[in-house]
């Protein structure tokens, strides 16, 4: 085959650097050809080779007594739970494709990370979302939020995995980079677990599942530079997607796996046939060559580079015991899917492509995997000079003489406060009937069949944290999701991340980078969750900006007994209100600050991780104790949104309180200030007293502040709103914002 002669531009065009070019040279013993120029540019480009990032990831705690599946050894992390079984999980993200066409970017980014949970055997169990978008009264973004939104739902709920919880945010630093990050969850026995290798010599390497096509060629590439007004000629780099084929693929999948049919099996994601190949021979420690005239193709004239960099979704590679191949063809016959012998395994180390027997593509697989030869590099930092100067405050330029009633209606109707129905109503969070506690409490919980544990889910990140002090704002992130799952009655076990930020060869953006990875190292070491693995996305930039440091954690909990599942609303009138945790008279940062003043500024709340661990410990005992009927943490809009939360959490079961707080700190702190590791809990006259013995004997504040009521919402003299005034503002402003784009 005649491939196009290699030139200086045609390699700056697939975005490596000359001193990349030297090494591929050196690598090779000559110079690479066309086909292998595709290859070295999708595995070396950032997103596939973490090169600006894996270096400051590997400082991240990793090890942990129940880990099966450690990050970067396998597509997912993998988590022992106990009675036999795992919990497979991770999150990845799908910004640049949703940007362009948010519809198929958003299915997709769903599509591949379900695909990366049931490549390991693990049936998926649960979806979850964190969405981030620009200010919903510009109509871009409301197209864009259309399209994700119905992109999401379409593609999880024809698939049949509930999508349980997730978080959405707006705001302007995402208006033309929006952050889609998508995490999925899945259950296998324990010894069940399969891995993407390929193995041993003569084993049939098969490509099965859909058709190979032209979409997504070079998405990897795509994700790995930054948005810019020609973007939107990049709609080919988005991959289209199919949920019901992937169905069919993973009950394929599954049951080559249960019959004990295969060596290895992985997802064609980023990279498809090219990233497969590789990785998995790379953890064989073999070699593996494939004929590419054999994969099964939807377009004619298909060239060795297309096939092999096409990101065509729906498709796996499966290394095949030798001499099982039938029965592998037999079962995706029986799902009415393609499978095709496309090569075999050796033990050369090499990664070989064939056309018609003639070599197009030679390169040895390590070079071109991640923790093998990809390069590593370490960028300069330089802390931006806004840090420091918006992280001064002056409280006397915000008035306390207010209309706190009319802030708190504000508050509750803001984009960043208001319920998400209008988002997570359009996606099915009960099918599998697993689903104990759905979207809108402070965590997802999904029973685990035949035991008596459930599982707690959370997505967490505040962006404006991050970006205010990106190292304290990660922390808090870490602490906010275990505090999450804490107030759902279980205890974090481990995390997985999505690490959203700009173009890392600025080092004003790198400095936040490697600030949020050790703030989440810090934080993960304190409350015992190791990283189990993940997504770095960076060049999250359009022409104007940078997006917000964004490091969202996905954090699995453990509820030990169902009967301790939590939720946060109130539960009976008359129950008592305790607030664990005291009040600071702090204000940086605050949802109320950007809502109501316009402002991103000030100190971050202070936060002791060991004060922070103590009182969710406390809160555990509680909760195990039978002390606890309610419980929420306090965080974006303070105690005063908390409340209100706390009254609304079922529509059509509303409770009012009335409220009494120390008012020896001012008013908008009191109420709006946003101090970090304080939860609001309800309980009944019987267990009141229990409950104050446990937290002072744990050395946990605790103060009643107030008693669960029928009609309003009382906070000392300074708030008093009916109740149906705040459910209005509350539920119905998102749909008023978002449902423009639909008329």
């Amino acid at each position: 085959m005649e491939q196009p002669q290699v030139t200086p531009q045609m390699v700056k065009d697939h975005g490596l650097n000359e001193e990349e070019y030297r090494e591929i040279i050196k690598i090779l013993g000559r110079e690479p050809n066309y086909t292998e120029l595709g290859v070295f540019s999708v595995m070396w480009s950032e997103h596939c080779s973490y090169k600006n990032s894996i270096a400051l990831l590997k400082t991240l705690p990793r090890e942990g007594d129940a880990l099966l599946s450690k990050a970067g050894e396998e597509n997912a992390g993998a988590v022992d739970i106990g009675d036999g079984l795992a919990v497979v999980f991770k999150i990845e993200s799908h910004n640049h494709p949703s940007a362009v066409e948010p519809y198929q970017g958003a299915a997709t980014g769903v599509g591949g990370i379900l695909r990366d949970i049931f490549t390991m055997g693990a049936r998926p169990i649960a979806s979850l979302d964190s969405l981030r978008f620009g200010s919903p009264d510009n109509p871009r973004v409301r197209y864009l939020v259309d399209g994700v939104v119905r992109g999401i739902g379409d593609y999880g709920n024809s698939f049949g995995v509930p999508t349980v919880a997730g978080e959405t945010y707006f705001d302007d630093a995402y208006t033309g980079n929006p952050l889609i990050n998508a995490m999925a969850v899945g259950l296998v026995r324990a010894d069940g677990l399969v891995s993407g290798t390929i193995s041993g010599v003569g084993n049939p390497v098969m490509i099965v599942g859909s058709k190979t096509g032209r979409d997504g060629i070079h998405g990897a590439t795509f994700a790995s530079e930054e948005l810019t007004e020609k973007s939107q000629e990049r709609r080919p780099s988005v991959q289209i997607g199919d949920p019901f084929t992937e169905k069919l693929l993973l009950e394929a999948t599954l049951e080559i796996i249960r019959e004990d049919l295969v060596i290895g099996v992985q997802d064609m994601g980023a990279a498809g046939i090219t990233c497969s190949c590789a990785e998995m021979s790379f953890r064989g420690n073999a070699g593996v060559t494939i004929d590419i005239d054999k994969v099964p193709v939807r377009e004619k004239h298909m060239t060795p580079y297309e096939i092999l960099l096409s990101e065509s979704q729906e498709r796996m590679l499966v290394c095949v015991k030798k001499g099982r191949e039938e029965d592998v063809r037999r079962i995706f016959d029986k799902w009415e899917l393609d499978s095709t012998i496309i090569g075999e395994s050796n033990d050369s180390g090499i990664f070989k492509v064939r056309l018609n027997g003639e070599t197009v593509s030679e390169i040895p697989s390590d070079v071109l995997s991640l923790g093998g030869g990809t390069p590593v590099y370490h960028r300069e930092t330089r802390k931006p000079a806004y840090v420091d100067e918006l992280a001064k405050i002056n409280l006397d330029e915000y008035p306390t003489d207010r209309d706190f009633s009319k802030d708190l209606l504000t508050m509750l109707a803001a984009p960043n406060i208001c319920d998400k129905g209008w988002v997570f109503n359009q996606y099915d969070s009960m099918v599998r009937t697993n689903t104990a506690v759905g979207p809108g409490s402070d965590a997802a919980v999904l029973r685990v069949r035949k035991t008596n544990r459930a599982l707690a889910l959370v997505t967490d990140c505040n962006g404006r944290y991050c970006y205010l002090n990106p190292r304290a704002g990660a922390i808090q992130a870490v602490a906010e999701a275990a505090r999450n799952i804490a107030c759902s009655g279980g205890r974090g076990v481990a995390i997985t991340n999505c690490l959203n930020f700009g173009n890392p060869y600025k080092p004003e953006i790198y400095y936040g980078f490697s600030e949020a990875v050790a703030g989440m190292g810090e934080a993960c070491r304190h409350f015992n969750t190791p990283v189990t693995g993940g997504n770095v996305s960076f060049y999250n930039e359009d022409p104007e900006r940078a997006v917000f440091p964004t490091p969202t954690i996905g954090m699995l909990g453990i509820i030990d007994d169902v009967s301790h599942i939590t939720t946060q609303g109130f539960k009976n009138a008359g129950d008592f209100i305790y607030l664990i945790g005291e009040t600071d008279e702090e204000l940086g940062a605050s949802e109320y600050l950007h809502t109501i003043f316009g402002k991103n500024i000030g100190p971050l709340p202070k936060l002791d991780l060991h004060v922070e661990k103590l009182v969710q410990d406390t809160l555990l005992s509680a909760i195990r104790a039978g002390l606890i009927k309610s419980a929420h943490d306090c965080s974006d809009g303070g105690l005063a949104v908390a409340l209100a939360e706390c009254c609304l959490s079922d529509r059509e079961n509303l409770f009012g309180a009335h409220i009494h707080l120390d008012d020896d700190i001012r008013p908008d702190c009191l109420l709006f200030g946003e101090t970090q590791s304080r939860i609001i809990v309800s309980t009944d006259e019987t267990h009141a007293e229990k409950l104050v013995d446990l937290c002072t004997a744990s050395g946990v504040p605790i103060a009643a502040i107030g008693r669960v009521g029928r009609d309003r919402l009382v906070i000392n003299d300074l708030i008093d709103i009916p109740l149906e005034d705040m459910s209005r503002a509350y539920y119905d402003s998102l749909r008023n914002l978002l449902e423009r784009v639909r008329h």
